[in-house]
């Protein structure tokens, strides 16, 4: 196994902003709470490939109801490599669980932006069969996996990034 990562939480000051622009009516008292109890991504076991996400908070998606999870988190990923995030798969079976953008790609410099590298979660109940899906705090809801990939010969990127959803202009 490559060792090509590190998960940490974004400081507190940038958890609360995002916090507060996702969640308006929670205090910093509740926020200081939730920040604190954030846990960091781990594998379930050793033959898994996914990194488990929990969730800060406990929340209930009817179907066609969406939510967008400041999880607290952020990751330095060794060039070359990238995240990919997906809904834990038992969720997605049983409840039709969808990231909104498909499959979330944390890209190696996505860690030095201007938002920390804050890893927000954007998940739909897609449920066709009228399920609602109750997530209790701490409990696992998406998950992440290193990818490695490769570049052309003639690539010639060099844009920097500052941000996440959009934020290279493409």
């Amino acid at each position: 196994m490559n060792r090509i990562a590190q998960f940490s939480k974004v400081s507190y000051l940038q958890f609360a902003k995002d916090w507060k622009n996702t969640f308006e009516s929670y205090d910093d008292e509740t926020i200081l709470k939730i920040y604190n109890n954030i846990k960091l991504p781990k594998r379930a076991t050793s033959g898994s490939a996914g990194y488990d996400f929990y969730s800060p908070l406990s929340f209930t998606l009817k179907p066609s109801e969406s939510i967008k999870i400041p999880t607290g988190i952020r990751v330095k990923i060794n060039d070359g490599w990238f995240l990919s995030c997906y809904p834990r798969s038992g969720l997605g079976f049983m409840y039709r669980l969808q990231l909104n953008n498909t499959v979330g790609i944390i890209d190696s410099d996505y860690f030095n932006s201007s938002n920390e590298g804050h890893i927000m979660i954007k998940l739909t109940n897609a449920s066709v069969e009228d399920l609602t899906l109750e997530l209790s705090e701490g409990a696992a809801f998406a998950q992440g996996i290193f990818t490695e990939y490769g570049i052309t010969f003639d690539d010639e990127a060099y844009g920097i990034r500052d941000g996440g959803f959009g934020s290279t202009g493409v």
